[in-house]
């Protein structure tokens, strides 16, 4: 079940990725969902997601917290 979770957070990430606002809210909203392990997982594929969205990697430090 928490993988699904996991995936589907991924996915709504990716179509919110256009703004900036909206992809802050999401991801707040899928720290507060996920597991500590989802979390790590989570991180890992942002760093790869947002490697060429410049506006996008200053979102990074909700998940560093």
């Amino acid at each position: 079940m928490s993988r699904m979770i996991y995936d589907y957070t991924k996915e709504v990430l990716e179509r919110v990725s256009f703004n900036t606002e909206l992809f802050i809210k999401e991801l707040k909203k899928a720290i507060r969902n996920l597991l500590p392990y989802e979390i790590e997982n989570l991180r890992k594929w942002l760093d790869y997601f947002t490697y060429e969205k410049p506006e996008l990697q200053k979102c990074l430090f909700i998940v560093n917290e």
